[in-house]
C-alpha cells in the first residue's frame, strides 16, 4: 500500500508526502522548514522517517526547505542536473546544497528507491528544467503533474498509466484575464510554458484517463485566479461531457493551498 499527503499546494508553497511504509520521500518541498516539520508531526510523521527529496523544478513555491532538509538533516536531493543548477542560484536557498546531498536523475529514466521505483518525465515550464514524477509501489502507480505550460503526449502517456493522479488545475481563463495581473504576466501563466488551466486539466483527464484510474486530486490553483468550487465544476462539468462521472468512475478532490490533505491511502 502506499500512502500520499499533501502538505501544501499552491503558489504560497508545494510539499507532497509518499510512503509505503519502508520507504518514504518528498516531492518537493516549497513549504518553510518549520511548517512541514510541525504539519508532519501531526500525522505522528517524523522528519527523520523521508528518506529523500524529489524536486520537479527550481522555482522558489516547491524548494524552499530543500536546504534546510539536505544541510540540517542530511536529505539526499533528486532532481535533473539542470534543475541543481537553478536550485542553488535560487535567491530562497541561503542554504545551498552541496555535493553530498545532490543526486542527478535522468529523464524517463526509473530509480529504485527502497520499495519504490520513481520515474521522472518531460513537463514544459518556465524554470530552469521540469518534471513530473511517476511512482510505482507493488502494484500501485502514482503520477504527479504540476506547473505545465501545455499538455504533450509524454503527460497524456503517464496519464494513461496512472491509479492515482495529482494534476495541476492552476487557473479558470475568464478570472485570469478579468483580472489585475499585468498583461506580461498573463502573458506568461497561459503560454506554453506556464500553467494549465481548469480546462485544459479536465480535457488531459477526459482523454487519456482509463478504467485504472481511482483517483484524482487538483492541485497548484491559483489564489488569485481561481477558485476551488470552481475548478471542480469546470472539471466535473467536462468530464460528464465525456461521460466520465467523478464519484462513480473515480474520486476528484481539490488540494488546499495552503494546508494539508487528509492522509489517503492507495490501494491496488
Amino acid at each position: 500500500m502506499l500512502k500520499f499527503l499533501s502538505l501544501g499546494s499552491g503558489s504560497s508553497g508545494n510539499c507532497y508526502y509518499l510512503t509505503t511504509g519502508n520507504t518514504s520521500i518528498l516531492i518537493d518541498a516549497g513549504i518553510s522548514i518549520r511548517v512541514l516539520k510541525r504539519t508532519l508531526k501531526t500525522y505522528d510523521i517524523e522528519i527523520d522517517q523521508i528518506d529523500a527529496v524529489f524536486v520537479t523544478h527550481d522555482h522558489a513555491d516547491h524548494i524552499k526547505a530543500v536546504g534546510n532538509l539536505a544541510n540540517d538533516y542530511g536529505k539526499l536531493v533528486y532532481s535533473t542536473e539542470k534543475v541543481h543548477a537553478g536550485i542553488n542560484s535560487n535567491y530562497c536557498m541561503t542554504s545551498k546544497l552541496t555535493a553530498e546531498h545532490i543526486r542527478i536523475i535522468q529523464k524517463d529514466v526509473p530509480l529504485q528507491l527502497g520499495d519504490m521505483v520513481i520515474t521522472p518525465f518531460d513537463v514544459p515550464h518556465d524554470s530552469s528544467d521540469c518534471v513530473g514524477y511517476k511512482v510505482q509501489a507493488a502494484d500501485v502507480v502514482f503520477c504527479l503533474i504540476t506547473d505545465a505550460g501545455h499538455v504533450t503526449s509524454i503527460m497524456e502517456e503517464q496519464v494513461s498509466k496512472a491509479n492515482y493522479l495529482v494534476l495541476e488545475a492552476n487557473h479558470d481563463e475568464d478570472m485570469l484575464m478579468m483580472g489585475t495581473y499585468p498583461a506580461y504576466l498573463k502573458g506568461r501563466i497561459r503560454g506554453d510554458r506556464g500553467h494549465l488551466c481548469n480546462k485544459e486539466s479536465a480535457r488531459l483527464i477526459a482523454e487519456h484517463a482509463t478504467p485504472i484510474l481511482k483517483h484524482v486530486w487538483l492541485c497548484h490553483l491559483s489564489e488569485e485566479n481561481n477558485h476551488p468550487e470552481l475548478a471542480r465544476k469546470t472539471v466535473e462539468g467536462l468530464l460528464r461531457n465525456f461521460g466520465i462521472i467523478p464519484g462513480v468512475d473515480f474520486e476528484l478532490d481539490i488540494l488546499k493551498r495552503k494546508s494539508p490533505s487528509d492522509l489517503y491511502e492507495l490501494k491496488a
